[in-house]
């Protein structure tokens, strides 16, 4: 199903709406001293694709994160993370992802963009349906997360998540672990946004897990070309995670002190 994308059909700004703007097609969060700020979607969906161009805050962004993701509710949460971590001017930022199933994240991968995010817009999607999880950026994917729950790897199937965005204060963790904080003087922060595009399977209660699930042609992320990357696309992936990523936890020893996760093993590509 394709939604009609205007921000202000779809989302709501649910927090710091005194400085922050939305019109048809553009949205604007801002963050200052006063507050940062945040929209989310009207409804949720179980599936799909969603779409967003995003010109990140420009100039000094250290201690700023701008959050894009979809998340359900409770304490059993699942969630698809994008985030943007700032810098000092001249550093790159850093595209931050993670997953969490059942209210259990820890599946952080990260990367260095290819390109000024702050120059122009860049469209940064996530698609997901019941095989698989993609995140791309300017239809370039950058991480696969598949479906291994008949072997007992949790995998986010049956909860509807909702569309986020927020711009905020995270200078107590950021830019080097918090080592860099927000410099006030460059305030406001301001990061735009365009043509939203929620092409995703709307959720109406239990019954939407077997409708969203469907192999149907209205539901078009079931087809078997999104199953799974074609040729191009991993060789697109390979080049971007030899060149621009730099942590993944499935390579973080220390931490797991050696006993990863079960995905870890598992191809994802």
């Amino acid at each position: 199903m394709v939604i009609n994308g205007a921000f202000s059909d779809n989302m709501y700004i649910n927090w710091g709406s005194h400085h922050s703007w939305m019109q048809g097609n553009d949205l604007q969060l801002v963050l200052d001293q006063s507050s940062g700020s945040g929209v989310q979607s009207k409804g949720t969906y179980l599936f799909g694709s969603i779409e967003m161009q995003i010109k990140l805050v420009p100039g000094n962004s250290a201690g700023t994160v701008t959050a894009y993701y979809l998340s359900s509710t409770g304490d059993k949460h699942d969630e698809i993370d994008f985030e943007f971590l700032g810098n000092v001017s001249g550093q790159p930022y850093i595209i931050h992802t993670n997953i969490f199933t059942q209210g259990a994240g820890g599946r952080e991968q990260q990367f260095y963009p290819w390109f000024d995010p702050t120059a122009d817009y860049h469209n940064y999607t996530i698609h997901w349906n019941p095989n698989v999880v993609v995140w791309y950026v300017d239809d370039i994917a950058i991480r696969v997360f598949k479906n291994y729950r008949s072997q007992g790897i949790p995998y986010p199937n049956s909860q509807a998540m909702g569309v986020y965005s927020s711009l905020w204060n995270a200078d107590s963790w950021a830019t080097r672990g918090g080592l860099v904080k927000i410099d006030w003087t460059n305030a406001p922060f301001i990061a735009k946004y365009r043509n939203f595009a929620p092409r995703a399977c709307p959720w109406d209660g239990p019954v939407s897990i077997n409708q969203c699930a469907a192999q149907t042609p209205d539901n078009w992320y079931t087809a078997r070309e999104y199953g799974q990357l074609s040729y191009t696309k991993q060789g697109q992936m390979d080049w971007v995670r030899k060149n621009y990523m730099i942590y993944d936890y499935c390579k973080d020893t220390k931490r797991f002190n050696g006993q990863f996760p079960g995905e870890c093993f598992k191809p994802q590509f």
